[in-house]
């Protein structure tokens, strides 16, 4: 029997019968509700959707990510079996593109067993009809993986993980919460203060009113990859919207039909994110056990992997399509579009030497 009541409808109920919710509460049921929660309605990607993703954009992107996993695979000794998996994977068209270049390496393909973390039900249909051939299956948690080694990527997942946000006040931090005003949704403080000694280093000096996110979420999640890729050898590479290291600011936002939208309106059809924290990440990675590369811009990776001598190609084969390549290609690297605003982090068992990185 389908709930009656609406998303916001429920949520307001909770926060008169509970009393304010913390941001990550609010973000947990916006985005993952059961049955009106944003991922598990349309897809959300596209010109038709809400945003664009770098798979999306050209088909170099997971090509050269499809290098970069043969090289790791081959630093491996070319293991006989090895579990590789994507976590939020779209459509598909990013692994799509990882597989057609990557299995053309003697062995990869045999070897290969592809497992998928999604929640949308839509996508995963059309995850299936893009990879199928490649037999895939669905992950339900991070515990449960085959011997030998993993390989994970990560392509704008950890922005979409919930995060709790804190505002320094004289007395302390305070929890920034959701409750009602007059019958709509607001900010607002909790009133319990947070001792500025249990709060990172990095902010001890923090001015009154500043703003500390913290991804509680994504830390956990970090940790059950690193404890699995320890164990059994392999990688993490994410590629997201963030900073190096742990400061201050309100990255929350929404985005709903590629506009910048309010966070705290049309629940369940509002994309909410928040740049990631990589300098948090890279301490429970190595914690776990494993090796971090300098962070590197999406940029600064992809050429050190050859985009433009991949983009020179295509344009080649393609001279009708020269132009769109052109576009694509800038727009994946350019400085004042995606190349400096999207990171690239890559932890891994010691020993491997990632390529698209500097030492």
């Amino acid at each position: 029997m389908q709930d009656p009541l609406t998303l916001e409808q429920q949520i307001d109920l909770q926060i008169t019968s509970s009393g304010p919710m913390s941001v990550a509460t609010y973000m947990g049921i916006c985005l993952t509700h059961p049955t009106k929660g944003y991922y598990k309605g349309a897809d959300p990607l596209g010109a038709r959707g809400d945003f664009v993703t770098a798979p999306e954009i050209s088909q170099m992107f997971g090509e050269l990510i499809g290098f970069w996993l043969v090289n790791l695979w081959q630093q491996m000794s070319e293991p006989k079996a090895f579990t590789l998996v994507e976590l939020g994977p779209g459509r598909g068209t990013l692994m799509a593109d990882i597989l057609r270049v990557a299995c053309r390496a003697p062995g990869f393909r045999d070897a290969l067993k592809l497992r998928l973390f999604e929640t949308n039900p839509a996508l995963m249909a059309e995850q299936n009809a893009r990879l199928e051939a490649y037999e895939p299956k669905w992950l339900q948690d991070f515990e449960n993986f085959d011997d030998g080694p993993v390989l994970i990527v990560a392509n704008e997942f950890f922005d979409a993980l919930p995060i709790r946000q804190f505002v320094r006040k004289e007395d302390g931090w305070h929890e920034r919460q959701i409750g009602l005003v007059d019958g709509k949704r607001a900010f607002g403080l909790s009133p319990t203060p947070i001792p500025t000694s249990a709060m990172p280093d990095a902010v001890a000096d923090a001015p009154t009113d500043s703003m500390l996110e913290v991804a509680f979420a994504g830390a956990e999640v970090m940790t059950r990859l690193a404890k699995i890729v320890a164990r059994q050898g392999g990688s993490i590479l994410a590629i997201d919207y963030g900073y190096g290291s742990t400061q201050t600011g309100d990255t929350l936002q929404g985005v709903r039909r590629h506009t910048f939208a309010n966070v705290l309106e049309a629940p369940g059809e509002t994309d909410l994110s928040a740049h990631v924290d990589f300098g948090a990440l890279a301490n429970v990675a190595r914690a776990g056990g494993l090796a971090v590369q300098p962070l590197a811009t999406q940029g600064e990776f992809l050429k050190r992997l050859g985009i433009a001598e991949r983009a020179a190609a295509l344009s080649g084969a393609n001279p009708g399509s020269a132009e769109d390549i052109r576009i694509a290609h800038d727009r994946l690297v350019g400085q004042d579009q995606m190349g400096t605003l999207f990171k690239v982090f890559c932890a891994h068992s010691p020993g491997l030497m990632p390529p698209g990185f500097v030492s």
